[in-house]
C-alpha cells in the first residue's frame, strides 16, 4: 500500500458558455489528490491523508477518491472550507491562484496526523500543502516518521507566488530533502531550489547531497531523467498532442511509484542502495506514458493501467 499524504482542493478551470461567455468549472484536484487518483488507477492500493472539508466540495473530492478506489479513512475531516485553485491557460500550460484561507487542508496540524498504517511500503508527500502553515509543518512531520523505515518520495512542486516566506520554506524543503529517498522535480522547481548558474546535473547532484537517493528531473518535451550516487538515466517524452498540462507532473510521480510497486523494488533498501538502470528506466517509462495519455486530454484525468498496454 502507499500513504499519499498533502492537499484536495477544487481546480475551477476555464470553460466557456452555451452562449460565449468566460466561465471557470469545478474540478477536484490538487498535486497529492492526484497522484492518489494516478496510483490507484495504475492498480495499487492507496490511501489519502488530507485535511477534507465537509462542505460540498469536500464530498466531491471524497466521492472522486471513492469512485476510483482510494482510502479516505486517515483523513482528518473539519467543517471549514475546500482550497479553491482557479486556473489560466496559456498555450496549454498551467497557472494558479489560491483560495487558501482557514480552510480544512491548510489548518490541518500534527494533532490529526494518523499513525502510518503498518501495511504502507512508500508514503508520498508535495504541492502546496508544504508551502503553508500549520499544514506544511505536520507534513513534515509525518514524513519525518514515515522514513525510518519506509521509501518517502517528495514532489516539491514550487510555486513562487503561493510561498510567503521563501527562508522559512526553504528551511522545510532541506527537512523535507533529508527525509526523502525520491525527488521528482522539473527543471525549473530544480533551478528555483538549487540555483540557476549551473546545469541541471550539477544542480541535481546538490540534492543528492541533500539526502535523496534518487533524482527525477522532468524537462517537458525533452524527458526525464534520473540522477542517482552511480549516474544517470535518461527517458525520452513521448510525443502527443496537448491538450492541457494539468495533472502530468502528478501522474509521472504515480507511475514511478507503481512501476517501482510492479518490480518489488518499492523497498527503502533497494531505493537507496540496489536499484538497476534497468528498474529505473522502466519505472521512468511507465511515468512518462502515463503522463503523456493525461497531456492528451483536458484537465487531471490520469490513464488506468489497461490504456497503457
Amino acid at each position: 500500500m502507499i500513504l499519499c499524504a498533502g492537499e484536495a482542493l477544487i481546480d475551477m478551470l476555464p470553460r466557456q458558455t452555451e452562449s460565449g461567455e468566460a466561465a471557470f468549472a469545478p474540478y477536484p484536484g490538487g498535486s497529492v489528490f492526484n497522484t492518489a487518483v494516478a496510483l490507484s488507477r495504475l492498480e495499487q492500493r492507496v490511501e489519502f491523508f488530507t485535511g477534507l472539508s465537509t462542505d460540498l466540495f469536500g464530498e466531491r473530492l471524497e466521492g472522486v477518491l471513492m469512485a476510483n478506489g482510494v482510502g479516505s479513512s486517515l483523513a482528518h475531516r473539519a467543517d471549514r472550507p475546500t482550497t479553491l485553485a482557479f486556473v489560466t491557460l496559456t498555450d496549454g500550460q498551467a497557472s494558479y491562484a489560491f483560495y487558501d484561507e482557514n480552510t480544512a487542508g491548510r489548518m490541518l496540524t500534527q494533532a490529526d496526523l494518523p499513525e502510518v498504517p503498518e501495511e504502507a511500503k512508500a508514503c508520498f508527500f508535495g504541492g502546496i500543502s508544504l508551502a503553508v502553515e500549520p499544514c506544511a509543518e505536520a507534513y513534515v512531520a509525518l514524513a519525518e516518521a514515515a522514513t525510518r523505515n519506509r521509501v518517502v518520495m517528495l514532489d516539491p512542486n514550487i510555486r513562487p507566488s503561493f510561498i510567503a516566506d521563501e527562508d522559512r520554506f526553504r528551511a522545510r524543503m532541506d527537512r523535507m530533502l533529508a527525509a526523502s529517498d525520491i525527488v521528482k522535480a522539473s527543471d525549473e522547481d530544480l533551478h528555483w531550489l538549487m540555483g540557476e548558474d549551473q546545469g541541471l546535473p550539477m544542480l541535481a547532484e546538490k540534492m543528492l547531497a541533500k539526502g535523496p537517493a534518487l533524482v527525477l528531473v522532468t524537462q517537458g518535451k525533452d524527458g526525464v531523467t534520473g540522477y542517482h550516487a552511480g549516474g544517470a538515466v535518461h527517458v525520452d517524452a513521448q510525443m502527443v498532442q496537448v491538450v492541457d498540462t494539468v495533472g502530468a507532473g502528478d501522474t509521472f510521480n504515480a507511475g514511478v511509484l507503481a512501476g517501482l510497486a510492479q518490480a518489488g523494488a518499492l523497498e527503502k533498501g533497494l531505493v537507496r542502495q540496489g536499484l538497476t538502470d534497468d528498474t529505473l528506466r522502466e519505472a521512468m517509462t511507465l511515468g512518462v506514458k502515463a503522463a503523456a495519455v493525461t497531456v492528451s486530454r483536458a484537465g487531471a484525468n490520469p490513464p488506468r493501467l489497461d490504456e497503457l498496454a
